[in-house]
């Protein structure tokens, strides 16, 4: 079993990392103000454009240490990348099936069908533990509407159906999403979707907790010899990871909505913690975006029963797990690739 490891986040914006030894060390105009020792890390995420040594890229390239940047506010930029890991013959399998529609949709359908019994799943818990506080009845028919779209998509052949019945689902999901949230409404609420930019506080957590998962799941994909790249649902697009985004579907609801409604239900974040452009755009303080980070850490630390190997593992390995599962259905290992399925 893979060891959940730790990430080192790099929001000051004035740090550059180096190499020292076996150390990643944290610089700020030239002076050392913190070292990690490499081998207990999993991943490095900077959020800076000051960034790295070579160096440093090529060690974290060689012992699979990600690495990856973003911008201040959270936007990809970059990953380093060394050699291709795994064989070749599991990428070659993976390109062959990518290539061919019917077999990418019977794989996207599954992953569709672990985003729409998750969001389900969420919304039954807001409805088990506050049913005094929400409108029981809206909830119940958000759910009923994704419990009967769950053995269509199972059924479906046609990648672009299957996109519309996930497009579905999602308006269902997202039309409750607001009722879901509890605390300091006057602030956080959720009208729809904005990104690139987001154009209120709780897209702009939103935003955040997808951006951390989405290199969660890169970082998993590669590391079982996947290329994160080649897509079954999310087509090819240069610079984008597509099937990281492809495995995220199902991660979405549980491991990033969740997590952002229970922050904001628990007043872990608050009105005064975010900034608005001059353009509208709504981003975290930097103290913010430090607390996200740390509570982001220590959810990843918790741990369930995963539902298909029925192990105890940490939230932090999940990705991990359902990327090993992917490359054993592509290895003809499994008959169907098994979707998380939150419980």
């Amino acid at each position: 079993m893979k060891h959940l490891l730790n990430t080192l986040f790099v929001t000051s914006e004035d740090i550059y990392l180096s190499l020292d030894g076996e150390n990643v060390v944290a610089n700020r105009e030239k002076t050392v103000v913190a070292r990690y020792p490499l081998h207990t890390l999993s991943g490095i995420l900077c959020f800076t454009y000051v960034g790295a040594s070579p160096a440093l890229m090529g060690a974290c390239a060689q012992r699979g240490v990600s690495l990856s940047f973003c911008t201040p506010r959270g936007k990809f930029l970059a990953r380093a990348c060394g050699e291709s890991n795994g064989n070749i013959l599991l990428r070659r399998m993976q390109y062959r099936i990518a290539d061919d529609p019917l077999q990418s949709c019977r794989i996207a359908r599954s992953m569709i069908f672990g985003k729409l019994y998750n969001s389900r799943w969420s919304i039954e818990r807001t409805r088990r533990d506050h049913k005094l506080r929400v409108e029981e009845e809206k909830l119940g028919r958000a759910s009923q509407t994704l419990k009967n779209l769950l053995p269509t998509v199972l059924a479906e052949t046609s990648l672009d159906s299957l996109r519309g019945l996930e497009g579905t689902g999602s308006a269902a999901y997202f039309g409750v999403l607001d009722d879901m949230i509890l605390n300091q409404k006057e602030t956080f609420f959720f009208h729809g979707r904005s990104r690139r930019p987001p154009l209120d506080s709780f897209n702009a957590l939103l935003s955040f907790a997808y951006s951390l998962l989405a290199h969660d799941c890169a970082s998993a994909l590669e590391s079982v010899g996947l290329d994160s790249y080649a897509g079954f649902l999310h087509r090819d697009r240069p610079g984008r990871t597509s099937l990281a985004l492809d495995l995220m579907e199902e991660l979405r609801p549980c491991m990033a909505d969740r997590f952002v409604l229970t922050l904001v239900n628990n007043r872990s974040i608050h009105p005064e913690d975010f900034q608005t452009s001059q353009g509208g755009a709504v981003f975290l303080t930097d103290d913010a975006r430090r607390t996200f980070l740390k509570s982001w850490q220590e959810k990843k630390r918790e741990t369930l029963t995963h539902p298909y190997l029925e192990e105890k593992v940490p939230w932090g390995l999940v990705p991990y797990l359902q990327a090993l599962l992917l490359a054993r259905y592509l290895r003809d290992d499994l008959d169907e690739y098994p979707p998380f399925l939150w419980k």
